[in-house]
């Protein structure tokens, strides 16, 4: 490889290394994959101990649950049974993906570090300022969330 296409290659990298990844599929997912040989879903926090306690925990990979394609992290061999008991209850809705963001027809990251539980469904948010959107209108968002979901949740976020 020549010097000017590895510092070419090089730029190129640092440059899509500032860029957000955005999955391109229904479920939001960190990039690579786990041991269980699925992407990691919730940024490995457990959903059961989000659910259930309000507690962001950080799960560990012997307490792996990959249900539809996606690993889940849990603190313990309980919350990993509870979910695999009936995963439609723990797992986020919007596929993972920012509440508030699909309420606009988009797909952006969802955090876990900014979730909110209504009607005993997980729902995450981008970051604080929109969490803080969210807080100002929680039905609605929702509301619009659950109408905008079906129209994209098989739309890749970068054609949104």
């Amino acid at each position: 490889m020549s010097k000017h296409l590895a510092v070419s290659a090089l730029a190129l990298f640092c440059a899509l290394s500032t860029v957000p990844a955005l999955a391109a599929d229904e479920v939001n997912t960190v990039p690579g994959l786990t041991a269980a040989g699925a992407p990691l879903g919730l940024h490995g926090v457990d959903p059961v101990a989000l659910l259930r306690d309000g507690k962001r925990l950080a799960g560990a990979a012997k307490h792996t649950v990959v249900h539809d394609g996606v690993a889940y992290y849990f603190v313990s061999a309980e919350n990993a049974k509870a979910f695999k008991a009936n995963p439609a209850s723990y797992t986020p809705q919007n596929g993972g993906f920012c509440t508030y963001g699909v309420s606009v027809g988009k797909k952006f990251d969802g955090n876990p570090s900014y979730a909110a539980v209504m009607d005993g469904k997980l729902y995450v948010f981008l970051n604080k300022e929109i969490f803080g959107l969210y807080q100002k209108d929680e039905q609605g968002t929702i509301a619009r969330a659950a109408e905008k979901w079906p129209q994209i949740v098989d739309t890749a976020a970068t054609d949104l």
